[in-house]
């Protein structure tokens, strides 16, 4: 354990840290951790919900919204960081423009509701929208029509040298979307679509739940594949309730891959990537920060909304990466050897998908009182634990240092 906590420290986590430090890794790295309060209101009002489905209306305008938010964000700090600033702001708005674009809003007249990209849905497609934008930006960021000696006020040079880039992507999104009818969205969407036909095998739903926890230790919301694997999730739930009402479910006939059996029954506990176990060890850490984080993160946690604890600890964080990358596919596999290899836990026969009801009592629901699926589920989170264990103590080292040197320098 030791070497491993050395080679952690002195080794792996530096090499990480450079990577992440590349200039798109930091615009977009940034871009998401500015939304961050936008995304822990949108999960306070997801709390709420659970008292009073009203609140489901300020979540849509939070949570619900992140990819207008991120298609503004990325070029307006790519600009920032490569000190573009005078055009920053014009980016910005044109990487907007660009993405509403490209998911072509619509807004339905019965619900009164729009785009359903908006949210972390199109975020794949908010973040193309904001690298073109600000690519073009910082091309014509040396350009101006005017001479350096000019007497035109600096505002109005502005406003011309921006013309050009505005109209380029503006007019370049127009005409891939309208006039050469491409679907940019949908094709942006549909590079993934080879997992969705793949999740209802075992190294498809480990790939799945890989790929999930890679890209939320990136900040990045595993919402964004909703639009890939909810239909082969609900697809995969059909069939199940059909067999059982045929009296023909067997636990070989059944699929795993369904929202009851990731979420409710047995392998997100806390939410994506399994953090109520990390929650629980940071609330006992001899790090005053991670132990008043893990306080906080608990109530959220214990409802399976871990935005709190992925945004405050996880995300970007080259020590606790790696275990959420682990989790993933590890609670895929296990899920599937003791329900289908060795039918020990039950696969769900209901529809239960209330996914912030707390574990095991959603597990309890979900296998209608099955006692052998509540043993299973505990010993899922002990292995969780395991996993989240050797990395955790080694940042919670760093940050013990840390805290001891800033107390020092006072």
């Amino acid at each position: 354990m030791k070497k491993f906590m050395e080679w952690l420290e002195n080794s792996f986590a530096p090499k990480l840290q450079k990577i992440t430090n590349a200039t798109w890794i930091v615009v977009i790295k940034d871009s998401i951790l500015q939304i961050l309060p936008f995304i822990l209101a949108g999960s306070l009002f997801c709390c709420l919900a659970i008292l009073n489905g009203n609140f489901w209306t300020p979540f849509g305008w939070t949570m619900s919204k992140i990819s207008l938010m991120i298609a503004f964000l990325i070029p307006f700090n790519y600009c920032e960081k490569k000190r573009y600033r005078k055009q920053r702001i014009l980016a910005g708005i044109t990487g907007l423009l660009l993405f509403m674009i490209f998911v072509n809003p619509e807004v339905d007249p019965a619900s009164g509701q729009g785009q359903s990209l908006y949210g972390a849905a199109g975020l794949f497609v908010a973040m193309f929208a904001g690298i073109v934008s600000g690519l073009v930006f910082g091309a014509f960021a040396k350009f101006s029509f005017f001479k350096e000696d000019s007497v035109i006020p600096d505002f109005v040079r502005q406003w011309f040298d921006a013309l050009l880039p505005i109209m380029l992507v503006v007019a370049g999104g127009w005409a891939l979307v309208d006039i050469l009818g491409l679907d940019i969205a949908g094709t942006i969407q549909k590079l993934f679509s080879p997992l969705a036909l793949i999740a209802n095998t075992l190294p498809g739903m480990m790939l799945v739940t890989f790929f999930q926890c890679f890209i939320y230790s990136m900040g990045i919301s595993g919402w964004v594949l909703t639009p890939v694997t909810d239909p082969v999730k609900r697809q995969a739930q059909e069939m199940n309730l059909a067999l059982v009402a045929a009296g023909t479910a067997t636990a070989q006939n059944l699929s795993l891959f369904t929202e009851t059996t990731m979420y409710t029954c047995y392998m997100w506990i806390g939410g994506i990537g399994a953090t109520l176990s990390l929650v629980l060890l940071m609330c006992f850490s001899k790090s005053k920060e991670l132990n008043a984080l893990g306080k906080a993160c608990l109530g959220p946690g214990i409802l399976n909304i871990n935005e709190p604890v992925v945004f405050g600890a996880i995300a970007w964080n080259p020590y606790l990466m790696i275990p959420m990358w682990i989790q993933g596919p590890v609670a895929a596999l296990t899920t599937w050897a003791f329900t289908k290899w060795i039918p020990f836990a039950k696969i769900p026969r209901i529809d239960f998908e209330l996914w912030y009801c707390p574990y095991p009592i959603s597990t309890w629901i979900s296998t209608q009182g099955h006692i052998p699926s509540i043993i299973f589920v505990i010993a899922q989170f002990a292995l969780q634990a395991l996993i989240w264990y050797p990395f955790f103590k080694a940042y919670e080292k760093k940050k013990v240092e840390e805290e001891l040197a800033a107390e020092a320098a006072k």
